[in-house]
């Protein structure tokens, strides 16, 4: 994922948001890319799925309460 900063930049917004602590995983984003744990997986497969929804305009903003 190298070859596309956007896509590993959105991977690891997701990783860090879903896996916060070593609770959840015991390693860093940077680790977990390097061996291809199944967290890393994934983050990137949430990320490949929530690209086209970004670039077709599909998503909408949050509201507050």
């Amino acid at each position: 994922m190298q070859h596309d900063p956007c896509l590993r930049a959105a991977a690891r917004a997701i990783y860090d948001a879903v896996y916060p602590s070593e609770e959840w995983t015991p390693v860093e984003f940077e680790d977990a890319e390097k061996y291809g744990t199944e967290h890393y997986r994934r983050a990137v497969e949430a990320a490949q799925t929530a690209r086209p929804l970004f670039l077709a305009g599909h998503v909408e903003q949050p509201t507050l309460f």
